[in-house]
């Protein structure tokens, strides 16, 4: 059964107000219906509901008639969403295009009277290594690295350049590629460095956010800018707003590298398809189902065949990662407890999967809901054999 609690708090997250996104929510749930059995089923107050009908039109959401009573009906979700899907989309396209065109402005800027850039040389893909290292030891504040399963080698190779900035409590930070993910690289990493995986493309070393090496995977070499104002910046910014949205990979760190892959693959479908798929499958069935669950299976995520002690170690990291949160088993009791640090049920999509595993396994499931405003939210599951 798909929770109109979560959908709602879904919705908020795209940008819509607390109205906007129950009224919405309830559309696609009644189909076409009049103002004031909208005003019922969103539990909005009659007064309001009018505002929050024009707002929603306005936003391509609804369509509001021209009659009276007023009617009113929820655009359709892939309607309504694809252009916030492709705005996303195409800020990633511009980021590898971006990527792509750093040594073609740097360049060019370089010869513009005023420039910025100090100075840029090149260095041999024979030398690549020691530099590498020469620069990381010589850091004074921060590290931040953006590395393909190349470059993300040659970081390996650095181990006690990196242990020595540690020990001087330097913050260094690396975005690899999920492929990379406990693979052997990965273990030689010392464990003061924070390890984020996303789609990367590059290889980039940020030093002291003033000096930059870049790496060409393709033939090994590498080049060097130094007081890099403008493409600086510019990877800065790129790195930080990677880094954000990227997974973090600590909780999966004692794990095989299958099973790490596997739980980041499950991330990066309901971060990247949940809403969308959940939305479209309440317009077009009214079959009980668990859709989250379902919606893994077709992206080749199979979890019938799992313990029910693997399932509980996998939502557990997940948790960790997404919510800094936890999923504690009770043997005597038969109990589960989902905890989230954070509030607004940023738990409720992983509670969906980890109830559509126990029910596929047999157990029959009760939960219960609960929300602190200081402390977080907690999802309590009892389970049972049918």
């Amino acid at each position: 059964m798909v929770n109109g609690h979560a959908l709602t708090v879904s919705l908020e997250e795209f940008g819509l107000s607390k109205y906007e996104a129950q009224a919405y929510v309830a559309l696609i749930s009644k189909g076409t219906i009049s103002a004031s059995e909208l005003a019922y089923y969103s539990e909005i107050p009659r007064t309001k509901i009018y505002p929050t009908l024009l707002k929603l039109e306005n936003k391509k959401l609804a369509i509001i008639s021209k009659s009276k009573p007023i009617m009113c009906t929820a655009i359709a979700p892939e309607d309504a969403f694809d252009g916030i899907i492709h705005e996303q989309i195409n800020k990633v396209n511009a980021m590898n295009s971006l990527v792509s065109n750093l040594k073609k402005a740097s360049e060019e800027s370089r010869k513009t009277r005023g420039s910025e850039e100090k100075r840029y040389f090149h260095v041999g893909a024979n030398n690549v290594l020691a530099q590498l290292q020469t620069m990381i030891e010589g850091s004074k504040s921060s590290i931040k690295i953006m590395a393909d399963q190349w470059g993300f080698g040659l970081l390996a190779e650095c181990k006690e350049q990196l242990l020595s900035v540690l020990r001087r409590n330097l913050e260094v930070k690396v975005l690899a590629s999920p492929s990379q993910i406990c693979s052997e690289s990965y273990r030689m990493i010392p464990d003061g460095v924070e390890i984020r995986s996303s789609e990367i493309t590059q290889n980039c070393f940020i030093f002291d956010e003033a000096e930059l090496l870049l790496i060409n995977n393709d033939n090994g070499k590498g080049a060097i800018f130094s007081s890099t104002d403008i493409l600086g910046s510019n990877q800065e910014r790129m790195f930080s707003s990677i880094w954000k949205n990227a997974i973090k990979t600590k909780a999966l760190a004692d794990m095989t590298k299958t099973e790490a892959q596997e739980i980041y693959k499950i991330i990066k479908t309901v971060n990247e398809l949940g809403l969308p798929y959940i939305l479209n499958s309440s317009r077009t069935s009214k079959k009980s189902e668990n859709d989250l669950f379902k919606l893994l299976e077709k992206n080749g995520v199979s979890l019938k065949s799992k313990s029910l002690d693997d399932i509980i170690e996998m939502m557990d990291a997940i948790m960790q990662i997404t919510c800094s949160g936890r999923v504690n088993f009770e043997a005597n009791t038969k109990n589960i407890t989902v905890e989230s640090k954070l509030n607004s049920g940023h738990s409720l999509p992983w509670t969906s999967i980890l109830d559509g595993c126990l029910q596929k396994q047999g157990y029959k499931t009760r939960t219960a809901y609960q929300n602190n405003s200081s402390k977080g939210e907690r999802v309590h599951i009892k389970i049972s054999k049918i």
